[in-house]
């Protein structure tokens, strides 16, 4: 019979994965690497987002949920507002390169929380009301999931996906 650090060891283990595009997803770095700059901005017919929009609220809404995850001062953005880009293409290149780094950065954050042997995931987070982290790093794979399959149907509709 397993003991309980074996569980929350494997409970870990497999948070992880899921973070880390794991599993029947596609790769963040997969979908997002070499997009064609003159397409990022471009919001295909019948579709309400272009691919900056969906990277940027992307990088936004994790930042958000990890900073309400580790942040006992955390304040939230104004929504909808400020969880969406201004524009509808990256102003640019650097743009683009720098929301693609900080996601990533982001990611690997939320990732060393649950590494983090003396975080309980099942704890509620004090400045909360009643969420725990293991809520949050679900609610970060479960959006993540969400949008990254909106760029890929970006991709398909602007003829770029394999």
């Amino acid at each position: 019979m397993k003991n309980s650090n074996d569980h929350d060891h494997l409970l870990r283990q497999h948070l992880k994965y899921l973070l880390r595009d794991g599993g029947a997803h596609a790769k963040f770095s997969d979908v997002v690497l070499n997009f064609p700059a003159n397409l990022r901005g471009r919001k295909p017919a019948g579709f309400p987002h272009s691919a900056w929009m969906l990277l940027e609220h992307m990088r936004i809404a994790q930042w958000d949920i990890l900073e309400f995850s580790r942040n006992p001062k955390y304040e939230p953005p104004k929504w909808p507002d400020d969880y969406w880009p201004k524009t509808q293409a990256p102003p640019t290149e650097a743009a683009w390169q720098n929301s693609v780094h900080s996601f990533r950065d982001d990611l690997d954050a939320m990732k060393k929380l649950v590494n983090d042997p003396k975080t309980d995931l099942l704890a509620k987070i004090p400045w909360g009301d009643g969420q725990t982290l293991l809520r949050e790093v679900l609610l970060v794979a479960d959006h993540n999931s969400h949008h990254l399959g909106q760029l890929i149907d970006v991709r398909r509709l602007l003829g770029i996906w394999k």
